[in-house]
């Protein structure tokens, strides 16, 4: 008797989690600097889900360590849903990266699911002579070792991105790791070092005024907000493809019921108009999903990058 009283009595609570979730502000971590392509997608689905649940969905910026700082707050964070983390292709790469990460990504984080898919768009300063893929990779073998690229972090996905031109086209550009998509884009604009892999969302303005120049983009097709800009497979790197994506996780041991009750948020909020127009313009593609599809894309990222980062020979950090 007393078993099924008990039984009863945790099924009321998990029916009520749901229901009154979330019962004050949620903290959405994004793990890299304000003005990136994630915090920008981010902030427009925070609000959306603020307008739904009437409850404030605050967007926190914890950037460092190609996302890990951020990560791991969120890792440590109370799992009932009240923190969760807006992560991003770094995710998976950090394992092969990182030795000595204080979590796992795979047993630490519940997936709640995929948000966009987003390619990146190989840009460099307008004084680099180079104007396109074939003339940057002729300027790199002229002057080997002098060309520099920057990025998000060590391990993210403007990062790998360089990793796999250098091995497809036997470039020797170096990396220059800043804490975020943002300031990478904007040390380029400054002339402070060559070219970055930069996120659709955070080229195509200083792009289109000029700032900087686009050479090619990272995905198997082009751009629908850029395209002019070839891929980086047609410029000449045969099958090269490096595509980045954005994904909402929550602490392990999050209630399935608020999980879902979240991925209903965001499916909602990639189905709104306002979101929509956002990702347009900044060259992202809608994905939607089921958290456990997204676990399972998760488990084939860190598997698939893992690869890259130890046939690159990228040292652990």
């Amino acid at each position: 008797m007393r078993i099924a009283v008990l039984l009863a009595s945790m099924l009321c609570c998990v029916q009520a989690t749901a229901q009154n979730y979330p019962e004050k502000p949620v903290t959405m971590v994004v793990a890299f600097p304000a003005g990136g392509s994630a915090d920008i997608i981010a902030r427009a689905i925070a609000e959306h889900m603020t307008a739904t649940w009437k409850q404030n969905v605050l967007v926190v910026n914890r950037p460092g360590a190609s996302g890990n700082i951020g990560t791991e707050s969120v890792v440590r964070a109370p799992p009932d849903g009240h923190t969760l983390l807006y992560g991003t292709t770094a995710l998976a790469s950090s394992p092969a990266v990182y030795s000595r990460l204080a979590y796992n990504v795979l047993s630490d984080l519940a997936p709640v699911g995929l948000i966009v898919n987003q390619a990146n768009v190989l840009v460099v300063h307008p004084s680099l002579p180079a104007k396109s893929v074939k003339e940057l990779i002729t300027l790199d073998r002229a002057h080997p070792k002098t060309l520099n690229s920057a990025s998000a972090g060590i391990g993210s996905s403007n990062h790998l991105a360089l990793v796999l031109f250098n091995m497809l086209s036997n470039a020797k550009i170096g990396h220059i790791p800043y804490k975020g998509a943002a300031p990478a884009v904007a040390e380029t604009m400054g002339g402070h070092v060559h070219m970055t892999f930069a996120p659709v969302a955070a080229a195509v303005p200083p792009v289109q005024a000029g700032k900087l120049r686009a050479l090619g983009i990272s995905s198997i097709k082009r751009s629908k907000t850029l395209p002019g800009v070839p891929t980086i497979d047609e410029g000449g790197v045969a099958g090269y493809e490096a595509g980045g994506w954005n994904a909402m996780l929550a602490p392990a041991n999050t209630p399935r019921d608020v999980v879902l009750k979240v991925n209903q948020a965001i499916a909602a909020a990639l189905a709104n108009p306002r979101t929509q127009d956002l990702l347009a313009k900044s060259g992202a593609e809608q994905v939607t999903g089921t958290p456990e599809e997204f676990g399972a894309f998760l488990k084939a990222e860190v598997v698939k990058w893992g690869k890259v980062v130890k046939a690159a020979g990228i040292p652990q950090q």
